[in-house]
């Protein structure tokens, strides 16, 4: 395999580890069960996900997701996440408002059906 080629599997390999797709996100209030809609997960990759909402939380709050994996994965995800960054709403912006979580304790085989929902949903 020439270099070029080698760097373009690493070029690919990096994109295919960052895949980024919309899904619906539910936060697990507490340990009863309850559950209440969070937001929507516009950008999703191993690491964790922006959920865009007008109410992010302030940096360093940890929560419990529920993750609903739609078609054709067909899998709820749940992981502890921690909010690494949060940005307000503003009426004078159009960058939407929402907050980058970092998934704390996702379970591999959890981590590789997000990987295979992504790259199936990538185009």
């Amino acid at each position: 395999m020439s270099e070029k080629e080698i760097s373009q599997e690493v070029k690919d390999a990096q994109r295919r580890k960052h895949l980024r797709s919309p899904l619906i996100i539910l936060n697990i209030i507490n340990a009863g069960g309850n559950k209440t809609f969070f937001g929507y997960g516009k950008n999703i990759s191993l690491g964790g996900l922006f959920i865009s909402t007008v109410n992010p939380r302030a940096v360093g709050t940890h929560f419990n997701l529920e993750i609903p994996l739609p078609a054709p994965i067909l899998k709820v995800v749940h992981c502890e996440c921690e909010v690494v960054w949060s940005r307000q709403f503003s009426k004078d912006s159009t960058i939407e408002p929402g907050m980058g979580l970092r998934f704390l304790d996702l379970p591999e085989s959890d981590g590789e059906s997000i990987d295979r929902w992504v790259r199936h949903h990538k185009g």
